[in-house]
């Protein structure tokens, strides 16, 4: 794959934002005017059909002339020391070699549920739906449940000061019943699999 020349990024140059996941990977062109994000363009792209990322950024930046100066990508799965391997895809997604490949200056990996996290604290009162409502605590922490090809999970934090994100692979803890049904299912499900994770019960392939 044919490498771009890295350069500087300069405040005009497009922001790339993505979301990968093992259906599916968005990715999204921005431009930022006056503090505010411009969406400029985004495409859906089915992620088995690839044989890894930099085949989607290249075909999604195939005609685009204006540069690139930073990107940011939710990954499905774990991140460390900018890298992540997306737990339903044989993907390794690094940030240094993206960088390498198409000369963006910045690029940042973090987890996908963490990135939704970061989203969720701009929403208004307008944006949410309540399904069962409580007698929530202003200023608590704060779960985030993400059921999709996997079951992904985070947490809000709050530190005295705002909410911090961070990432979580709670959906493949042990599942565990709390009566007979659910002893049943659990019962089933070890007919079929070795382990049996929350996410096996509750995401595309459990549901």
């Amino acid at each position: 794959m044919e490498k771009r020349r890295r350069r500087t990024s300069h405040p005009v140059d497009l922001i790339l934002a993505g979301d990968l996941g093992g259906t599916k990977t968005h990715l999204a062109l921005f431009r930022e005017r006056k503090k505010e994000l411009i969406p400029i363009r985004e495409q859906l792209f089915p992620s088995q059909k690839y044989q890894n990322l930099e085949e989607i950024v290249l075909e999604f930046l195939a005609e685009e002339r204006a540069p690139v100066g930073r990107a940011c990508f939710g990954v499905a799965g774990p991140v460390i020391a900018g890298r992540g391997r997306i737990t339903n895809l044989p993907w390794m997604v690094d940030a240094v070699a993206l960088r390498g490949t198409f000369g963006i200056p910045s690029v940042r990996l973090l987890n996908d549920v963490e990135a939704t996290a970061y989203g969720a604290l701009a929403l208004t009162g307008e944006d949410l739906f309540t399904l069962h409502p409580g007698d929530p605590d202003l200023w608590g922490n704060q779960a985030l449940i993400a059921a999709g090809t996997g079951l992904g999970e985070a947490l809000l934090i709050w530190d005295g000061v705002r909410y911090l994100p961070l990432a979580s692979e709670g959906g493949h803890s042990d599942f565990a019943p709390r009566n007979g049904i659910e002893i049943e299912l659990l019962e089933y499900l070890l007919g079929q699999f070795p382990t049996v994770s929350y996410e096996r019960v509750l995401s595309g392939p459990g549901l």
